[in-house]
């Protein structure tokens, strides 16, 4: 059983519109898992100016923003979320950005965080890499 609430990483959704980025094909293989699997995708609202920002296909960037605007959860973070990433992040030397993700998937039920961030924090839900996620589904599948 694949996880029923997965919030991807700036990075895996920048995998998934770039398409001469090395995790492209493996990205969006995940997108076609968690579409078949009927799982909710997550994402945080200030991922789409990021990604519009890095990606340099603006029309591109722009058209998949309204494929998924629908289909997907975008969501905000909220004052609770960002003063306990501000806190955790002083506290404890973290990245802000991978801190204030990861509470924000965990505020919002998801189950799987997946990031290609091999020191990514974990905030107390699952975090995998795509190959990790790839290799769960499949071992899950025999």
């Amino acid at each position: 059983m694949v996880a029923k609430k997965v919030f991807l990483d700036t990075n895996i959704v920048l995998d998934i519109i770039d398409k001469n980025r090395l995790n492209h094909m493996k990205a969006k293989g995940i997108w076609e898992i968690l579409i078949k699997n009927h799982s909710t995708i997550m994402i945080s609202e200030d991922m789409l100016s990021t990604l519009f920002y890095i990606n340099k296909d603006d029309s591109y960037t722009l058209e998949f923003f309204k494929l998924i605007q629908n289909r997907w959860d975008i969501v905000s973070f909220g004052t609770t979320v960002i003063s306990n990433a501000i806190e955790l992040s002083l506290e404890k030397t973290l990245d802000f950005e991978d801190v204030l993700q990861c509470l924000c998937a965990k505020e919002n039920g998801c189950d799987v965080f997946i990031t290609n961030d091999k020191k990514f924090y974990n905030c107390g839900i699952e975090i995998m890499t795509i190959e990790e996620f790839l290799i769960t589904v499949s071992q899950k599948r025999n």
